[in-house]
């Protein structure tokens, strides 16, 4: 009797590991939720919708997108920190949610810890832009031009700890800099004021000021990403012109709860990856402003480990930090 129940056990452990790769391959069997961390019509939505799209043709499943706004996206990455690890619940991250809130204050989960990085769709640089009454044509000269008056050239941000006030705190240490953070209510009031001269400078999102620049209603003095932007190919990186090393940009990638498969990791990274060959997605992202990544779940890990130090730098040197 002993003896059968044995064999009967080992014969159910046997059956569940040749059962187990095959459940496997054989996800998904339904839906999936993409977690959006700020309401409809953004960048992040747009990226989302976008990659949602591919992945629902390759999958062969619908991707629901569902935007859950709100406490600068934390309230959605909770929700995915917290949902099952079964691939089936995952979050269209940003910079915000992952490493500038986090180190401004308490938000709940562990960015480092609660995620499993899955791919880096897309990201954005700043772009540093003044007035045109602003006697400054280069980032150099724009620093000569603040050294001469400290105290009293102004930048502008859509908040204390938002990543233009942040942004600029970085190149300010680097290049010894004394200027009048004025924060606005939201990024939407900044550029109209900087266009009317109420407003002297601004480390804002390439994406919001492409329609300005191509306008001629400010001028642009460099790019905060490793490389020029296709878009303004004539207007410097912050690095080339005189800050080696000097990188900020934010971006968007896919994330899912800790403890999700492997297999299904790849799989999405792997589908992320193909997705982004495609022309259509490529000119897509380009109207938005923003350049393709498409990475490994290692290699974005890697980026989020960098990332995560650097901006809570920012903070400290901004004094962003809620009490």
């Amino acid at each position: 009797m002993m003896r059968r129940l044995l064999l009967w056990l080992l014969a159910a452990v046997l059956a569940t590991l040749v059962a187990a790769p095959g459940r496997s391959q054989q996800w998904p069997q339904r839906p999936l939720r993409l977690i959006v961390p700020f309401p409809a019509g953004g960048l992040t939505d747009g990226i989302a919708r976008l990659i949602g799209q591919r992945l629902s043709e390759r999958l062969g499943q619908a991707v629901v997108i569902e935007n859950m706004g709100g406490a600068s996206g934390t309230i959605a990455a909770r929700t995915v920190a917290r949902a099952p690890s079964d691939g089936y619940t995952l979050l269209v991250a940003s910079l915000t949610q992952i490493a500038v809130v986090p180190a401004l204050e308490t938000v709940g989960y562990d960015p480092a810890r609660d995620f499993a990085p899955i791919s880096n769709i897309a990201s954005t640089p700043f772009v540093l832009m003044v007035h045109p009454g602003v006697r400054a044509t280069t980032l150099q000269e724009f620093v000569d031009h603040v050294r001469g008056a400290p105290g009293r050239i102004t930048y502008g941000s859509a908040g204390i700890g938002s990543l233009a006030h942040l942004a600029m705190a970085l190149l300010s240490k680097r290049a010894g800099l004394d200027m009048i953070h004025v924060p606005y209510k939201g990024g939407v009031a900044v550029m109209p004021d900087l266009m009317a001269g109420r407003l002297d400078s601004y480390f804002g999102n390439r994406t919001d000021a492409v329609p300005q620049i191509e306008a001629g209603t400010v001028r642009p003095l460099a790019v905060s990403g490793e490389t020029r932007s296709a878009q303004f190919p004539l207007v410097p990186t912050v690095a080339e012109s005189g800050y080696p090393g000097f990188r900020v940009v934010t971006w968007n990638g896919l994330m899912a709860p800790r403890g999700t498969p492997p297999p299904i990791l790849d799989r999405l990274a792997g589908e992320v990856q193909s997705a982004l060959k495609e022309p259509g997605l490529l000119q897509a992202l380009a109207n938005f402003g923003a350049d393709p990544i498409g990475d490994t779940p290692q290699e974005f890990a890697a980026t989020i480990a960098a990332e995560i130090p650097l901006w809570a730098e920012a903070v400290r040197i901004a004094g962003a930090r809620a009490q």
